[in-house]
């Protein structure tokens, strides 16, 4: 299937925290403001390997929360969401046509923040045909107010082939930087494994979590041996971590690696492997980005670390 996610249902981290018992309630939302309160510090930066330039490590995602109309309220948190992003160091803003007006939204807001060029912005290509991939580029640099794109990915790999040509000469040409190839589904690992060791592409982009780690048995060493950049997406799987977690306390050793939210703690089993280079969970309230980009804050759990913490989730299976 060409679509990202469409038969799954997804629960908003708010809609979660409400059904969540004291405890874990408690735990999550005391601790949404660590990063706020820690201006001195910088968030966590990481290579692409293409070039050497630096992003942070905690990046946005727009699936669903983007989707909005144009009205001020409608967008009134998301315009505070992206104003914070930048205020606390964030940079890495994910984007696609498939996500409804996010791209728009995306354009919008920080044009009118006059901050879209601080952002390291994202979108892919998601459709059939060389002339039809050609268009919808277009009116994604159009709709984001951009000239050059950052990164210019093929969603789900449809039509790749066709369309890895088109970004290669887009990229010779300066209208995107960096060319990516993604997907949502661990069947789609094999093959996208084939393109980054082909090394077509700069970046690549799926799904991984404390859970749903397939992605270890090779893709994620096939990116770093072959120097292509690596972004993560449903780290936290559509909200069932955190009905995994409802109602339960964080184990005590989670602050051996300053963590102080079960999203700290998801996001920051990932970014234990250093194959990563970002990982872009999505939100739309400013406490849930203020805590998820404090991930990239303080210290990551090692080989060690990252074991106990899958046998910790897993117990509770």
């Amino acid at each position: 299937m060409a679509s990202h996610k469409l038969m799954n249902p997804v629960f908003s981290r708010r809609e979660i925290l409400k059904t969540m018992g004291v405890a874990g309630g408690a735990v999550a939302l005391n601790s949404l403001d660590s990063f706020a309160k820690k201006p001195d510090k910088m968030i966590l930066q990481r290579a692409i390997p293409a070039t050497g330039e630096k992003i942070p490590a905690v990046g946005l995602g727009s699936w669903q929360q983007f989707d909005v109309g144009a009205s001020a309220g409608e967008r009134a948190s998301l315009k505070e969401v992206i104003q914070k992003m930048n205020e606390l160091g964030g940079k890495v803003i994910d984007a696609s046509p498939m996500y409804g007006r996010a791209e728009h939204v995306i354009g919008d807001l920080t044009r009118d923040l006059k901050l879209n060029d601080q952002f390291f912005l994202a979108t892919k290509v998601w459709t059939t045909g060389k002339q039809a991939g050609i268009d919808q580029m277009n009116e994604s640099l159009q709709k984001m107010d951009r000239k050059t794109m950052d990164l210019m990915q093929i969603h789900n790999l449809q039509d790749w082939q066709t369309h890895l040509k088109t970004l290669r000469d887009w990229k010779s040409q300066g209208r995107i930087r960096y060319i990516g190839i993604t997907h949502y589904t661990d069947s789609a690992h094999a093959r996208l494994e084939e393109i980054v060791k082909s090394k077509a592409v700069d970046f690549v982009q799926f799904n991984y979590s404390i859970r749903s780690r397939n992605a270890e048995k090779s893709l994620l060493n096939a990116a770093r041996d072959n120097g292509v950049a690596v972004i993560i997406n449903e780290p936290f799987e559509q909200g069932a971590l955190f009905r995994a977690v409802k109602g339960k306390d964080l184990p005590a050793w989670a602050a051996d690696y300053d963590i102080s939210s079960w999203a700290q703690l998801f996001l920051k089993y990932i970014l234990g492997n250093e194959a990563v280079t970002c990982v872009i969970p999505g939100t739309s309230e400013v406490k849930h980005l203020t805590d998820n980009l404090g991930a990239g804050l303080g210290r990551l759990p090692d080989q060690a670390g990252r074991k106990k913490m899958v046998e910790w989730i897993t117990n509770l299976s």
